[in-house]
Formats: C-alpha cells, sequence, structure tokens
C-alpha cells in the first residue's frame, strides 16, 4: 500500500476508486473495501481511496475536541491491511470545499482515471453537496464510469457510520464500539509521569498522553488487553477526573493498571484494546473503600479476559 498526501501525487490508467472521511474504517467501510477488490481483481485494477483530512465537518464547522478515531496513518494502516492499494490523504480546507462537482470529477478523472466510482448511499461530492447520488448517476453515463452504491451495514438495527461510533465511544458502549469497528478500538499513548498515587497504594498504573483530537471512551473503568514492548498484558483502565482525590479536576486522565506487570513504562508507547466496560467511575468515602473496589474491579477483568482473543 502506497500512502499519499496529494491527488495530484498520482497518476493512474485505471483503479477502482471510493471517496470519503472513513474515520474508524467500520464494518460499512469494510463492505466497500471488500466489494471494490471482487471489481478491482476481474479488471486487473488497483483500489483506491482517496479521504481528506482534516475532515470536512472540521474545516466547515469548527473544531471538537476527542473527535478523530484514527489519525490520518492509523487509518491508511488499516485500510492497506484491507487491500487498498493506495491511499490519498488529501487536505482539505476552504479552498477545496467550494471546488464544484464537476471540477472535482474533472480533477481526479485526469489524475486517477476511475472506472469505478463506490460509494454509500448518502455519499456526496463537491461545493455545497453538489455532486448526490442523482448528479453522480447522470455523471456516469456521460463521464464514463460505473457508480456503485454500496448498502449500509446494520447492527442492531442501526446504521452503522462513524457518527455512530463516537456517540457509542462517548457513552462508553466498548462493547457495541466493537461491533461497529469489527474489532476492538484501541488507543496508542505515551506514558507519562503522574501523581504517583497509584504506586503508593500498591496498585500502580500507567498515565497515557493520546493525541489531544482523539476520541475515546466515555468517562468509567474498563477490562482492557495492553500491548507494551511487543507483549500484551491484560489491564484495567480508569479514564475519569480521580473524584476520590481530584475534585477540581476538569479533563479526564486515561490511566492503566498493567496486571502481572513490574517494572516502569516512562516514555514507552502502549496501545491499550478496550474489551468491555466494568462500571461507572465515582468517589469513594476513602482509600480503603477504592482499594476494596479496584481488587473487584481487577478479579472481574481477570475473569474477562481470560477468554480473550485479539
Amino acid at each position: 500500500m502506497q500512502h499519499l498526501k496529494s491527488i495530484d501525487d498520482l497518476q493512474l490508467e485505471s483503479c477502482e476508486l471510493t471517496i470519503g472521511s472513513f474515520d474508524g474504517i467500520h464494518i460499512g467501510h469494510q463492505a466497500i473495501i471488500q466489494q471494490m477488490k471482487v471489481a478491482a481483481a476481474k479488471s486487473h485494477a488497483p483500489v483506491v481511496v482517496l479521504t481528506f483530512h482534516p475532515h470536512p465537518s472540521i474545516v466547515l464547522r469548527g473544531n471538537r475536541t476527542a473527535f478523530y478515531i484514527n489519525t490520518p496513518d492509523e487509518k491508511a494502516s488499516q485500510l492497506g491491511a484491507l487491500g487498498v492499494d493506495f491511499v490519498i490523504t488529501q487536505r482539505f480546507d476552504i479552498n477545496l470545499s467550494k471546488i464544484k462537482a464537476a471540477d472535482f470529477l474533472d480533477w481526479i478523472s485526469r489524475q486517477l482515471n476511475f472506472r469505478g466510482l463506490w460509494a454509500g448511499e448518502n455519499f456526496a461530492l463537491g461545493h455545497q453537496r453538489e455532486g448526490n447520488r442523482s448528479y453522480l448517476e447522470k455523471a456516469s453515463h456521460t463521464r464514463g464510469f460505473e457508480l456503485h452504491i454500496v448498502e449500509p451495514m446494520l447492527e442492531g438495527g442501526e446504521i452503522v457510520s462513524s457518527t455512530r461510533v463516537r456517540e457509542a465511544l462517548r457513552s462508553g458502549d466498548v462493547s457495541r464500539v466493537a461491533r461497529y469497528l469489527g474489532r476492538y478500538f484501541a488507543i496508542p499513548g505515551m506514558v507519562v509521569k503522574g501523581a504517583g498515587r497509584g504506586k503508593e497504594l500498591g496498585i500502580p498504573t500507567a498515565n497515557l498522553k493520546i493525541w489531544n483530537k482523539r476520541a475515546y471512551p466515555g468517562i468509567g473503568v474498563y477490562a482492557c488487553m495492553a500491548k507494551a514492548g511487543g507483549k500484551d498484558y491484560r489491564a484495567v483502565t480508569n479514564i475519569g477526573v480521580r473524584p476520590t482525590f481530584d475534585e477540581d479536576r476538569n479533563e479526564p486522565i486515561i490511566e492503566a493498571h498493567l496486571l502481572d506487570f513490574e517494572s516502569d513504562m516512562y516514555g514507552e508507547e502502549i496501545t491499550l484494546s478496550f474489551i468491555e466496560r466494568l462500571r461507572d467511575e465515582r468517589r469513594f468515602s476513602g482509600v480503603d473503600e477504592l482499594l476494596r473496589e479496584i481488587e473487584r474491579d481487577i478479579h472481574r477483568a481477570k475473569s474477562i479476559l481470560t477468554n480473550y482473543k485479539a
């Protein structure tokens, strides 16, 4: 897989193309890629994904905290693992948002010479979403490409979308997120020094510094798998403001207690995969009550993670 930063960086004789934000690479995105691969194998053409960063909604409607499910590089890596040949992460800005649908089609046709355009049923391109399904159906006849509209994937009677993934994350429903993604939700981050209270209590935690624009699960306690130094460890992760100690904290902290792990990890990167939510975060009357609850969390996590399969 090749990851390029502009449409102008790639010149192809033909391809199967899909365009979209593709944040999260959920099962709906995966369905589009799988169908494209079948068509591409028949025509011996490469599979191309054209995506954007920043996200168009951020550019057009303003910044939102904890928004992105993936970094652009993570997204490209996941698409490559699905069999995509080229990923283009085109910079999106106000100028790009003002390009008319016809001009945008001219541009991508000139560079990519796509023979098939694949999209979900609500897809549109060009200024003010001018290039909607009806527009593209007409354009496919005049421009000589095939338009393939892929039916949405349903989970629990709901259409799977990146928006629903973010909603499930905010509510802490990581089991539902895993069903939407077809995999466990994972966060990579750098281990940084914290207040050291966990170590003082005999339950050391790794405080994780993550990309400040990344979406993460809502406040609560989770059973996780942690990958550190190429090895997998069971973990209990707390996301929250630690109300028993830090009454005035506003920004949540992500801290993980790795089971059966003793060494310090400051400055190292670990990745947490969220398997199941254990409980809400809450204030305890004191340290003794907190420790008893943590021991219950550890016992439950061990039971859950015994059957964990990557």
